[in-house]
């Protein structure tokens, strides 16, 4: 019924009645001094729609009907404070509701007619009767009148438009805004996971091989140490990193490429891992920086995962550096819960490590699959990387 409106939006509405009562009322007093007291009530009421127009679209579209009817039972002649309608039929296609909308429409119509009745038919058919010249006058004032007051209404709906699209735009843009977010933040806890995953399990590793190593060989425990004080600080490295990337969306710091795959593979073999690495045919050129990334951190976490469920056996990487994709393959024994571990199609998956992996193929254009094989656990991923 009534809309929300700044409150010096309200006050220049009321002025704007204000001055248009002011000037349509010193219109009912004619040079020969007579008064119209009717003519004056219309006004008021016309000035009134004028002044709700705005907060209330409805209530000035039955004021405005009201003062029509008065008016015509009185037998008013049209007056100035009539043009208070076309503004009332703008607002009611320009901000009233879908009812309202529709009510404008139709007081447009029903108006035309209502005034060509009451000014040419009904007083034509109480003098002269009906002729052909009174039927041509009243269809051009049916003609006129309609044109006049649709187009006040067809404005109104145009601007009724624009604000739909305008709000519609600026939706979009919150929408996107957010799936750009989360699109960031998954990413980011993507990268987070890789990242603890793939250290920590590093960590433990060496704490574990220290702690059985040390009665027998002092020096196994400070290679420990130290292999595992180099991880740890570059894993909060990268820690950190993400953690800027949190703070400022927009900043990007320096990702993984191939060149470091060399010290992921020393991590793992420092943990004590027989880690067998084969690539033919190496890559042409410099692959994409997107691919490089993708093959950096599903070897990593693959790696991860031999390492937290394998039963210590060694573990392959085959990388194929094909002109048009490259074919990466990590194989290791299973052992425990990793030889139950579900394959790629299925939807019941555990764990982020496998969904974060088969996230970054996808990421690329590509496909990853993992599951057992033959008594191993099996990681396959295809990325696509253009002709060379």
């Amino acid at each position: 019924m009534f809309r929300p409106l700044k409150p010096f939006q309200l006050s220049m509405d009321i002025a704007a009645a204000v001055v248009f009562f002011a000037l349509t009322g010193l219109l009912q007093f004619p040079a020969n001094g007579s008064f119209s007291g009717w003519g004056v009530v219309v006004s008021l009421a016309m000035a009134g729609a004028l002044a709700v127009r705005r907060l209330s679209p409805t209530l000035a579209l039955g004021i405005a009907w009201a003062g029509a009817i008065l008016q015509m039972a009185m037998g008013l002649n049209p007056m100035p404070s009539n043009l208070a309608i076309l503004a009332v039929l703008y607002v009611t296609a320009a901000y009233g509701s879908r009812v309202v909308f529709w009510l404008g429409f139709a007081s447009s119509l029903v108006g035309a007619l209502v005034i060509t009745l009451y000014l040419f038919l009904a007083t034509a058919f109480l003098s002269t009767g009906l002729n052909l010249e009174s039927l041509s006058v009243a269809a051009a004032t049916w003609i006129a009148a309609t044109f006049a007051l649709l187009l006040s209404w067809t404005v109104g709906a145009l601007v009724r438009t624009a604000l739909r699209a305008r709000e519609n735009r600026a939706a979009q843009e919150v929408a996107e805004a957010d799936a750009a977010a989360e699109q960031e933040r998954v990413r980011i806890a993507r990268d987070m996971h890789d990242v603890v995953a793939h250290s920590l399990a590093v960590v433990i590793a060496q704490a574990d091989g220290a702690r059985y190593a040390a009665a027998s060989d002092p020096e196994a425990a400070t290679t420990a140490l130290g292999t595992i004080s180099t991880t740890a600080r570059a894993a909060l490295a990268d820690v950190r990193l993400l953690l800027t990337q949190l703070r400022h969306s927009q900043s990007e710091g320096p990702q993984p490429t191939l060149a470091d795959l060399e010290g992921l593979y020393a991590q793992v073999r420092a943990a004590g891992v027989g880690l067998q690495v084969e690539v033919d045919p190496v890559p042409m050129g410099e692959p994409p920086a997107s691919v490089q990334l993708a093959v950096f951190r599903i070897l990593q976490e693959a790696l991860t995962n031999a390492m937290r469920h394998g039963d210590g056996g060694p573990v392959s990487v085959s990388l194929s550096w094909l002109p048009d994709r490259v074919e990466l393959v990590v194989r290791n024994a299973a052992h425990g819960s990793q030889s139950t571990e579900p394959f790629a199609g299925d939807p019941v998956a555990r764990g982020h490590g496998l969904i974060g992996m088969r996230e970054r193929a996808q990421l690329v254009g590509g496909r990853l699959e993992a599951g057992p094989e033959a008594g191993a656990f099996v990681v396959r991923a295809t990325l696509p990387i253009g002709a060379t």
